[in-house]
């Protein structure tokens, strides 16, 4: 007898709660982008296991939605007989639901914004006062209970109490009395704690309750906060997680409490409703704190890249080896292996904790999923007749890293080599812009795409994003995309430049760098870049480079030479001064 599918057993708990369907989202109860195993019911239902996503259960048809970066991916791991695939953005959640049918969702998993847009369809949306997944997904892993720590003040650059005070003012102005703060890497900021529940990304699952007396109540399991210091501890209150709405019901009676709309659950604001308090909708004020960045965090971030373009010139000059001589021998060197060492690398690099994302390490036609990751089924080798895309980062003790680079190994055919000058060039492009402070991310996105777009080529992913202080490697606010982002980049600001194109079933090409937003001509601002990383140029049409884009590769390759010489391996330095040499020199 064959065992019931995850999709079968989902609609026959979907039939004895007299429901229509179902909406089972890729996120958490903390819109988290990488969430734990226990909470990734996306995979568990369908198979995927991208970052983003959604998936539509009715009766008789399975929808799974998924944006740009996934459309090969999610082909790959979901049944196509039982999933019809839709894109996230083009034909979005919304567009799918019956008028007048019965729709069940976990009120935990869904946001305000969400919930207002899905409730204009004419569909019935009707909150799940119990989890199915917690009677149906039999094999489920077990929650997260990773223990908690104190980021330093040496690190942090301001105290927990000081912050506190910046956003409780805020809260007076907005006249609010509570902020409830879901998203874990605010509240890691808040606190000056990092926490251990999810790989790679060192936040605590928790929740926040702040008051404008800088009152703070902690919501988070209290075996994971044992190594903390007793000077935070008692100056707040710890509950347990599960609270978190009993007490918001609880507080709510007479009193304006700030929620964020695109990232707390709804449950939320039924509660506060439903017991005589009103919500104040408002973004929660430590996003956009926390992304301008003091000087420490800053010194942090820079010298978190010195350590990382160590390990990274480290890893190229023994792929630019390894690579030929294993290809000589017969017996190619493959994406996995390439990965291992490449971490092996950045753990000989002092305070590095971990990877900050899953390594991207792709060959040939597996890089055209720009979110790859190799496994044992996928393990490509490493040839010298197309590219290998190695998108990568580490956690350090004082700053999170995350570069890009694509290399080849031999010559390739001119279209390669075009496409990859533009990408080049659109790199070029952006990372050269100065622009008026305050510029919107999805005002400056074009500069990255014009030279693809000369082609006739695009990519489907945005082109930058915020990334955290030893935290969250995409941190909110600030993207640049097309999409709208009314989030002014200003100095302080950090964030990735990465254009890319991706021919599918052929190649991939990306070229990422991370940089700070820094001041300019007056009244301007202007990127620095904190990645230190040799770009491969030896693909590059050189007659298609100005003499502008010439000198910046140059200056920039020197700035690399001069800094990361004396941190590299000895048997790495001949390769590194090769490979940041004039530009003229390199192709010659």
């Amino acid at each position: 007898m064959q065992p019931t599918s995850p999709l079968s057993t989902l609609r026959n708990y979907l039939r004895a709660q007299a429901l229509d369907g179902m909406i089972v989202p890729r996120a958490d109860a903390w819109q988290s982008e990488y969430a734990a195993p226990h909470d990734n019911k996306l995979a568990w239902l369908t198979g995927f296991t991208g970052s983003a996503g959604a998936a539509l259960v009715l009766q008789d048809c399975a929808l799974i939605l998924v944006d740009g970066r996934y459309q090969v991916q999610v082909r790959n791991e979901v049944d196509v007989q039982a999933w019809e695939i839709h894109h996230l953005h083009n034909a979005p959640l919304e567009t799918h639901l019956p008028a007048g049918s019965r729709i069940g969702f976990d009120p935990m998993l869904m946001v305000n914004s969400q919930f207002d847009a899905l409730s204009a369809t004419g569909c019935k949306l009707v909150p799940l006062a119990d989890d199915p997944f917690a009677a149906i997904w039999h094999d489920r892993p077990a929650a997260p209970n990773g223990a908690i720590r104190e980021m330093p003040l040496g690190v942090a650059g301001e105290s927990s109490d000081d912050k506190r005070a910046r956003v409780a003012a805020i809260l007076d102005t907005h006249g609010a009395d509570f902020l409830v703060v879901t998203q874990p890497d605010n509240i890691a900021w808040l606190l000056n704690v990092r926490g251990a529940d999810i790989a790679t990304s060192p936040v605590p699952l928790s929740f926040l309750l702040l008051s404008r007396n800088q009152d703070v109540e902690w919501f988070v399991d209290a075996g994971k906060t044992s190594g903390l210091p007793q000077t935070l501890l008692s100056s707040l209150t710890l509950s347990p997680m599960d609270q978190l709405v009993p007490r918001c019901q609880q507080i709510a009676g007479g009193k304006r409490i700030q929620l964020d709309a695109d990232s707390a659950p709804v449950a939320l604001r039924f509660a506060v409703e439903q017991y005589g308090g009103e919500v104040h909708w408002a973004a929660d004020p430590i996003t956009l704190i926390k992304a301008t960045k003091n000087s420490v965090e800053l010194e942090g971030y820079r010298d978190s890249h010195q350590k990382d373009g160590a390990a990274w010139v480290n890893f190229l000059a023994w792929l630019a080896h390894e690579v030929p001589a294993r290809l000589t021998a017969g017996n190619p060197l493959t994406e996995l292996e390439a990965q291992a060492k490449q971490l092996t690398f950045r753990e000989q690099q002092e305070n590095f904790i971990e990877s900050s994302f899953d390594t991207i390490s792709a060959a040939g036609a597996n890089a055209a999923m720009c979110h790859y990751h190799s496994s044992e089924t996928t393990n490509a080798a490493i040839t010298a007749d197309s590219f290998y895309l190695n998108d990568s980062g580490g956690q350090y003790h004082n700053g999170t890293t995350d570069a890009t680079r694509t290399l080849a190994f031999g010559p390739l055919d001119p279209q390669r080599k075009l496409h990859y000058t533009a990408v080049l060039k659109g790199f070029l492009s952006l990372i050269t812009l100065q622009f008026p402070a305050g510029s919107f991310g999805h005002q400056i996105d074009a500069f990255a795409r014009r030279h693809l777009w000369e082609l006739g080529i695009d990519f489907d992913h945005g082109t930058g994003h915020g990334v955290g202080h030893q935290l969250l490697i995409h941190e909110a606010p600030h993207r640049i995309a097309k999409k709208v982002n009314l989030w002014p980049l200003v100095a302080g600001n950090i964030m990735t430049i990465e254009p890319g194109y991706y021919l599918e079933g052929e190649y991939g090409i990306r070229i990422e760098n991370q940089v700070e937003v820094i001041d300019g001509m007056p009244g301007f601002c202007r990127f620095a870049s904190l990645t230190l990383i040799p770009i491969d140029i030896s693909q590059v049409e050189l007659n298609l480079l100005t003499d502008r884009e010439k000198q910046w590769l140059d200056d920039y390759h020197q700035q690399v030479r001069e800094v990361l010489s004396p941190r590299v391996d000895s048997d790495a330095r001949p390769w590194l001064f090769a490979a940041t040499a004039p530009v003229r020199v390199q192709v010659s």
